[in-house]
């Protein structure tokens, strides 16, 4: 897929290849995210992933959410080493390398933005209105509404995000203050 990231913050236990197009051989293990899904190749995303030495590969098919280019759409470590994040067209899935059939998808369609927090142990997805945090043991947390449309993070520090949200009552952005650890905000929205 052209315009893909490859993000690497994290340790991971496994290799990945972007694939352009789907292989002519294809491996003897292939996966398709979500499994019922119509016309998953046209757009999709094709990754060959190779998990810990001494496991076979296996071919994940993507299926993209939007063609819009400004969704993300890419291959991003995760805080758990085995867990593989690919996002299609702004669809993230977090797929378990170990045993590719075990996956789950981030809720927002589209996921606007991902951003990796190494020193926080998180995985952060942002999607119209809310954050989305995953850690080493899945789904840490999910913010309230931070904003009626579009999130912009501005910084981080420690366990402090500063970002601003678009508030429907004042038709302007707001700024807002998010707890890393709980996900439990301040500002924005007309709070206080």
């Amino acid at each position: 897929m052209a315009g893909s990231t490859v993000d690497l913050s994290f340790a991971h236990d496994w290799t990945v290849e972007v694939l352009a197009r789907r292989p002519m051989i294809l491996p003897a293990r292939q996966f398709v995210y979500p499994q019922q899904v119509e016309e998953v190749e046209r757009g999709a995303l094709e990754v060959l992933v190779r998990p810990r030495p001494g496991e076979p590969p296996f071919l994940a098919t993507c299926a993209l959410g939007f063609a819009d280019p400004s969704a993300p759409s890419g291959v991003w470590s995760c805080p758990d080493p085995a867990t593989l994040c690919a996002v299609a067209g702004g669809y993230a899935y977090l797929i378990d390398t170990t045993q590719p059939e075990r996956w789950q998808q981030v809720e927002y369609r589209p996921v606007l933005s991902v951003h990796p927090l190494p020193e926080q142990g998180l995985l952060l997805f942002a999607g119209h209105h809310a954050l989305t945090a995953w850690g080493a043991a899945g789904k840490a947390w999910q913010s309230a509404r931070l904003s009626w449309e579009g999130i912009q993070i501005l910084g981080v520090s420690g366990s402090k995000l500063i970002g601003e949200g678009w508030d429907l009552m004042s038709d302007r952005d707001v700024e807002f203050s998010l707890d890393l650890r709980t996900g439990e905000h301040t500002g924005g929205l007309g709070r206080g």
